[in-house]
């Protein structure tokens, strides 16, 4: 089913939001996100700042706007998992897919946005707390899948595998960026570096969570 059109309402919405993001990445990587104030933003985004605040409860936001994405994403990955895969081969091939598509999820950030988030320690804190809860949502969907008790720390274990595993690899991809790599040589050296990954997984949890 395709999905229903936006109202004119949200329309006009998702249009202010694009457009103070917009702004506030060009101001970032001009200025600095630790530099660039919100009342900036508001006057190059020609909205008032409460407008900015209201849509993005803190800055960190509007420069990792996909912030939401990436934090259900693993879960997601989980919940949608084909009959008889489990939790490994489900994430294992998203993350195949995700490279091969040059996912800004996956950490296809590019050189100018990569080099903003490493010079910023606002950003690079907020960056490893939405890796945290990452991980703390893959372990509710892991143990929802496996209807785990709420004190069995298997899915928590799992989860903190799985996460570190994609954290590792999130990291590779930033740190080849900056190394001045394209994406196409990224993405192949990630799914040579992701098969080795993912393989160490294997004996353990190849078999955990198969739906």
């Amino acid at each position: 089913m395709s999905a229903e059109p936006l109202s004119l309402r949200e329309a006009k919405k998702q249009e202010t939001r694009q457009l103070i993001s917009d702004h506030a990445t060009r101001l970032f990587l001009q200025k600095g996100f630790d530099e660039t104030t919100i009342a900036e933003i508001a006057t190059a985004a020609r909205v008032a700042k409460k407008t900015v605040t209201n849509y993005f409860a803190r800055k960190e936001d509007i420069a990792l706007d996909h912030h939401e994405a990436f934090t259900a994403s693993l879960a997601r990955t989980v919940e949608t998992r084909a009959q008889g895969e489990s939790a490994l081969a489900a994430l294992r091939c998203a993350f195949s897919t995700a490279i091969q598509e040059h996912d800004a999820v996956a950490g296809f950030a590019g050189p100018d946005f990569s080099r903003m988030i490493a010079d910023s320690p606002t950003l690079t804190t907020r960056l490893r707390d939405l890796h945290d809860q990452r991980e703390r949502a893959l372990a509710d969907a892991l143990a929802t899948a496996t209807g785990a008790a709420p004190e069995d720390i298997a899915p928590r274990a799992a989860a903190a595998q799985l996460a570190a595993a994609h954290s590792l690899l999130f990291s590779r991809i930033q740190e080849l960026t900056l190394a001045g790599h394209d994406n196409d040589h990224i993405a192949a050296t990630l799914a040579a570096e992701a098969t080795q990954v993912f393989d160490q997984l294997e004996p353990a949890l190849g078999d955990y969570a198969v739906r």
